[in-house]
């Protein structure tokens, strides 16, 4: 497909005219020397990048802008970048007299400019180092902000650079993660269908069409992938522009994100407040898509209950703050805000319950994408060995109350919290 002209934008069945204020994405070798003309109205830039980004794609990039005046924010690649306040803060206090921004790395590195470009209305530009995540187009940066993980509102990037070999060259937990990605929008585009079904969300078919072919494509090459075929990850970092664009398109990531985001976000939230190890986000992705797939099961194995589980607010508010800390008052907050808990949505679901398993039967097996994991070779072992059942099972009753998205989570906690008696 060709990106650039579906940037031109699309006027839809759905009766909106999707459009996404990118101007160019270049997706192919030496791809950084597109910035010499792409940056030729700039005068002064600001690079973002950490040591390992820095090292993947800096001096192509400041090669590329040479005889520009260049200020840097380059942070330590030996530990986890957090796209925190202190983070924002460091960026923030060299803008200065710059009139761009030249994000170097992938996901926190973008979000981190996409944020601060959008704040401060001075325009960003993404090197692309990895293909690990489909954000690099869309136009919500994920930020951890109060110890909770919210995606804001942003502006989109000015341009999309993507050198392939540098893309070829990535850590191979990176390429993986965006696979994982792409597979995780099996899960996020059937939550999107059925919350169409239960609370008349708007839902595009061109877009979940559009989606689920990245899918395919990014699964029939997927052997080239883990062989660092050059083809093949220009391939898979294609079909994460394009979701990102879709993304746009929707006006929100709901078709590239659902509960597998959300059991994703859990293991990265506790992880930070607990101190303990998480996979990195597309990698979780997919792992936590087999979860997704299994609850799904589980739903189509079972009658549909005649009245909702709920527990006791105090017993609630006791698993909320000890399994969020610091974090859970921010979370009760936000679902008190969206009313979830106060709402029954038993009778519709009794309504149309056969509406609603032919949506469910249309997720893959958990066993089936747990065979399109081990084309990349991802053990669903490692991820049973990293977290445990009871934090697995806590995921799946807990992670929705990170988010204000209705998805297969809710169906699940509605009808009986963690599993069917």
């Amino acid at each position: 497909m060709d990106i650039n002209k579906l940037l031109e934008g699309v006027h839809c069945a759905c009766g909106k005219v999707h459009t996404c204020n990118i101007r160019y994405v270049y997706i192919e070798k030496n791809a950084t020397q597109r910035l010499t003309e792409i940056c030729a109205q700039s005068s002064s830039i600001l690079i973002v990048a950490d040591e390992n980004t820095y090292a993947a794609a800096g001096q192509q990039t400041v090669a590329a802008l040479a005889r520009k005046q260049i200020k840097k924010v380059i942070f330590s690649g030996a530990e986890i970048l957090v796209p925190d306040e202190a983070a924002i803060g460091q960026v923030t206090e060299r803008l200065e007299g710059v009139d761009l921004i030249v994000g170097i790395g992938s996901g926190v590195i973008q979000d981190l400019c996409k944020y601060v470009s959008f704040a401060s209305k001075v325009p960003y530009i993404v090197v692309a180092t990895a293909p690990s995540m489909d954000g690099y187009a869309s136009s919500g940066a994920a930020m951890i902000t109060g110890g909770m993980k919210v995606t804001y509102p942003a502006g989109l990037p000015m341009a999309i650079v993507a050198d392939t070999q540098v893309l070829a060259n990535a850590p191979m937990d990176m390429i993986k993660a965006g696979y994982g990605d792409i597979i995780g929008k099996y899960s996020a585009l059937n939550d999107w269908k059925l919350s169409h079904c239960i609370n008349g969300e708007y839902f595009c078919d061109y877009i979940y069409e559009l989606t689920y072919e990245q899918i395919q494509r990014t699964l029939a090459l997927a052997g080239g992938i883990l062989q660092r075929e050059e083809e093949s990850i220009k391939t898979l970092m294609e079909a994460l522009v394009i979701i990102g664009i879709l993304m746009s398109f929707a006006g929100s990531s709901r078709p590239a994100s659902g509960s597998e985001h959300h059991l994703s976000h859990f293991f990265e939230i506790t992880g930070i407040v607990d101190d303990t190890p998480y996979f990195p986000h597309g990698i979780d992705v997919a792992y936590s898509t087999v979860i997704t797939a299994e609850i799904r099961e589980r739903i189509l194995a079972n009658e549909f209950p005649k009245k909702r589980y709920r527990p006791e607010k105090a017993q609630y508010e006791a698993c909320m703050r000890a399994i969020y800390k610091e974090v859970a008052d921010g979370c009760m907050a936000l679902q008190e805000k969206t009313g979830d808990y106060e709402k029954d949505r038993m009778p519709v679901y009794r309504q149309k319950e056969d509406e609603i398993r032919k949506i469910l039967s249309q997720m893959p097996s958990a066993r089936e994408i747990e065979r399109m994991l081990s084309l990349v070779d991802l053990d669903m072992q490692a991820f049973y060995g990293l977290y445990g059942q009871e934090k697995i099972r806590n995921a799946v009753l807990y992670a929705k109350d990170l988010k204000d998205r209705y998805t297969v989570l809710w169906v699940n906690y509605d009808f009986w919290g963690a599993e069917p008696n």
